[in-house]
């Protein structure tokens, strides 16, 4: 149980920090952090918590990262379900947070705003298509499990892991945020996307399809890479 209440609290802050950078601070007049401030955010929150809970759980924090460790070896089937499960629950847990904070501003508007919803069409910040969006959430989650595989290999420099994947995050959200607001995480997409219902809702599949199959092609190349046969 210590290893699924930490990956609820652990993707709580991933969801308040990233996403309620991006609610709160991201274009606060004259001030706002833009882009790069949430993309930091995002980055940081996975940083942080690695050092906090990584000796615990292994700081997954996202389904699809949870799929990519299972499908490279690192980590057993019987805790899949409970770790996507307490994932889920810990993002919805910070939006109804995050919900609470940023209604207390008079004028929020939750659907207007989009609560730092993932989206594709005319609900991408950049107004790109579906088939956009899904090659980008694809080939960055794949990356994204390459690097953490890399990282946590046993081969690898021990203890700068946490570094490597909390800048990792922090540079696919550089490139994509204008593509899809970046998900790459099935919970983080989902800790808003209920909350604002409607079209964030009917397009929550491609932020669990498109990260899911880029964690198992992420897994199936450092398969290959990271192998130490000759």
């Amino acid at each position: 149980m210590n290893k699924y209440l930490a990956e609820l609290i652990g993707t709580f802050w991933l969801v308040l920090g990233g996403c309620g950078s991006a609610v709160l601070a991201a274009a606060y007049p004259e001030l706002g952090i833009g882009f790069v401030g949430v993309s930091l955010a995002f980055g940081l929150t996975v940083l942080t918590m690695a050092f906090a809970i990584g000796h615990i759980s292994g700081c997954h924090l996202n389904p699809a990262v949870s799929v990519g460790l299972w499908a490279g070896g690192r980590f057993p089937a019987s805790q899949l379900l409970p770790y996507i499960v307490a994932q889920v629950v810990g993002g919805l847990i910070a939006g109804g947070v995050l919900y609470v904070i940023a209604s207390g501003k008079p004028g929020f508007d939750l659907v207007a705003s989009g609560f730092a919803s993932n989206g594709f069409g005319e609900h991408s910040p950049g107004g790109y298509s579906l088939l956009a969006a899904v090659v980008c959430e694809v080939v960055m989650t794949m990356m994204f499990v390459v690097v953490i595989l890399g990282a946590t290999d046993k081969r690898a420099p021990a203890g700068l892991a946490p570094i490597a994947i909390g800048l990792c995050l922090t540079l696919i959200h550089l490139i994509s945020i204008p593509v899809t607001n970046t998900s790459v995480n099935p919970a983080r997409s989902t800790a808003v996307a209920l909350y604002v219902g409607g079209w964030a809702v009917e397009q929550l599949w491609v932020f669990w399809l498109a990260p899911i199959a880029g964690a198992l092609l992420g897994a199936a190349v450092y398969r290959v890479i990271g192998s130490d046969k000759a």
